[in-house]
């Protein structure tokens, strides 16, 4: 069951990448907007699973994974701040192997020894992903040259390094902790612990609505159809991550952690988006490291 979670959270978090690159209008609010609707499509959520499941709000379990939901949804605000900018390809190395850094938190700190094919995996979806960021920042020298000479260096090095690098801390040990409590040492279920995370998303989200109606009351949300969407697909995905890390958390990490290989190429099928040979090379790898690690019986 886990590897059928894994591949829906892979593929949907996939999604949310492609509906972000064909949004028309991006402005300073985007990634407050996109954090509302993440937030509210995630409530609506949380109460249809509740009702569902015939449970409530358990508000000690809602404490216990607080500190996890704060890493989430700093990294996912980092994440949105940075779609704004996804023409400069802000992503690097750091930010798409968050998931490998989580598998290799699970084996230092809990002392689990695997077969050779668990590292063979890992250290192809790790050089996979480097190529691909590699690469992808070669293609956009121009643009980020363009980009330095009309907001600055130091504008610049915010969004090509300090940004990746704070997400990919946040989402590192966020997915950790998440392993920990989840499957390591099951201090909470999945079900409490994806009504804790929608729950408090679903609180910043209505905070942040009303911080922005008092600074920009003419800001309409939900006219936003591409990052509805993507909300969306925000929730399923994190649905089913959540089941995945579950059961076998540390190799469904750096899985779902190497989603942006199926971003390029649903990107080449529905965007028309060329790929460069060496990204193909790129993608072989990740996408092998990927089968690899679904076959294995850990």
């Amino acid at each position: 069951m886990w590897v059928l979670c894994t591949s829906i959270a892979f593929i949907t978090w996939a999604m949310v990448s492609i509906f972000y690159k064909i949004t028309n209008k991006v402005d300073e609010y985007t990634h407050l907007k996109t954090g509302i609707l993440v937030g509210i499509i995630m409530g609506i959520h949380a109460l249809c699973y509740m009702i569902y499941k015939g449970m409530g709000i358990n508000f000690l379990d809602v404490l216990k994974y607080f500190p996890i939901s704060v890493l989430y949804i700093a990294s996912m605000i980092i994440g949105y701040r940075g779609y704004k900018f996804i023409e400069l390809s802000i992503s690097s190395p750091v930010q798409n192997s968050s998931g490998v850094i989580t598998a290799l938190l699970f084996v230092l700190f809990f002392h689990e020894v695997y077969n050779l094919p668990f590292y063979i995996a890992v250290v192809l979806i790790f050089i996979g992903v480097i190529i691909l960021s590699i690469d992808e920042i070669k293609g956009t020298k121009d643009k980020r040259e363009e980009f330095k000479k009309k907001n600055g260096l130091k504008k610049l090095f915010t969004l090509a390094i300090v940004f990746p690098l704070f997400y990919a801390l946040f989402d590192g040990v966020g997915t950790f902790l998440d392993g920990v409590f989840l499957d390591k040492l099951e201090l909470i279920n999945a079900d409490s612990a994806l009504i804790s995370y929608e729950f408090t998303f679903f609180v910043y989200g209505i905070i942040t609505w009303i911080y922005l109606k008092k600074k920009e009351p003419k800001i309409k949300v939900f006219d936003e159809w591409n990052l509805i969407a993507a909300a969306i697909c925000e929730m399923v995905g994190q649905v089913f991550y959540v089941f995945a890390m579950a059961e076998n958390a540390t190799i469904a990490a750096p899985i779902i952690g190497s989603y942006c290989v199926m971003t390029m190429l649903l990107s080449r099928v529905f965007l028309k988006e060329k790929l460069s040979k060496i990204e193909y090379v790129g993608i072989f790898l990740v996408l092998a490291g990927v089968i690899i690690l679904s076959i294995m019986d850990v």
